[in-house]
């Protein structure tokens, strides 16, 4: 799943390709992405795109007061076409979900791979019309987002740190892989309780929040947005490398899965040497 730094460099790649151009059409091909109906989808043609803004794991495109705002959920991706096919798009089995064509014969096909159909695309005239928009928490990476305000989000939480970094509504844009890393890079088990943390283990938590994101960003800023999945994947040191050396102390990567996702972890950097239980609704060993 696209997080925060993919999403961002998105962001900043479409800005460059995308803003003082005008938008020709837009054409669904699988029509469960659309996620609204008013303003009509084709209410974006003939209009030129004047910002490029991402919020939490949204990505939203403006054009002369409408937004065009996408969810690329777990398996969607954006991929930049220089030259579009002749013709229009057909629908099929393909993953092909949406195209949207520049006056320039440039523009982009929206994509998801897998049965679970997922990718939601809006057009609204305010992002804040949109559910997973309204209910995001504050960016990790915004100026005004120091630790203060990070102990406060954390005062009484009684979940696992590992389902709180993945709560949108707490902090957006943080998912799977990285909520792995940034525990990683905290030296923190996944199971640790959010409102166990002394002053010390926030300081170090938010640190690593931080230092996570905002590194994952800079390894992906200018790069092709068809090169931004090989990059995440290969800048990530425990997400989905279970039996690999950890790069910190060499110990060996361990898994605990899900119904629907797993995580990764270094027994001896987070738990003090336990493995965690590797079973749904996994505990801490005793």
């Amino acid at each position: 799943m696209p997080e925060l730094p993919e999403v961002e460099a998105l962001k900043d790649f479409l800005a460059d390709h995308l803003v003082g151009r005008e938008v020709v059409r837009v054409l669904p091909v699988a029509i469960s992405v659309l996620k609204t109906y008013d303003p009509p989808v084709t209410a974006f043609e003939g209009r030129a795109v004047t910002a490029v803004r991402r919020h939490g794991k949204f990505l939203d495109i403006e054009a002369d007061g409408l937004h065009f705002v996408t969810h690329l959920a777990r398996a969607g991706w954006l991929q930049w076409k220089d030259t579009l096919p002749d013709g229009p798009p057909r629908p099929g089995k393909g993953p092909l979900a949406l195209r949207v064509a520049l006056e320039t014969g440039e523009g982009f096909d929206l994509t998801e791979a897998g049965t679970q159909k997922r990718l939601a695309v809006y057009v609204v005239r305010d992002p804040a019309e949109i559910p997973g928009v309204a209910r995001l928490g504050p960016d990790p990476l915004a100026a005004d987002f120091d630790e203060a305000r990070f102990a406060r989000l954390l005062a009484g939480e009684r979940r696992r740190l590992k389902g709180a970094l993945r709560d949108q509504s707490l902090i957006a844009g943080v998912g799977n892989a990285y909520s792995d890393e940034i525990l990683h890079a905290a030296r923190m088990s996944p199971f640790k309780l959010a409102a166990s943390l002394t002053p010390e283990e926030t300081t170090r938590l938010y640190e690593a929040l931080r230092s996570t994101l905002t590194e994952a960003v800079e390894r992906s800023h200018g790069l092709a947005a068809g090169r931004l999945k090989a990059e995440k994947k290969s800048g990530l040191r425990v997400h989905g490398r279970t039996g690999e050396p950890c790069p910190v102390c060499g110990d060996t990567i361990r898994e605990v899965s899900f119904s629907d996702s797993s995580l990764q972890y270094c027994p001896t950097c987070q738990t003090g040497g336990k493995p965690l239980a590797d079973r749904r609704l996994s505990r801490l060993l005793k």
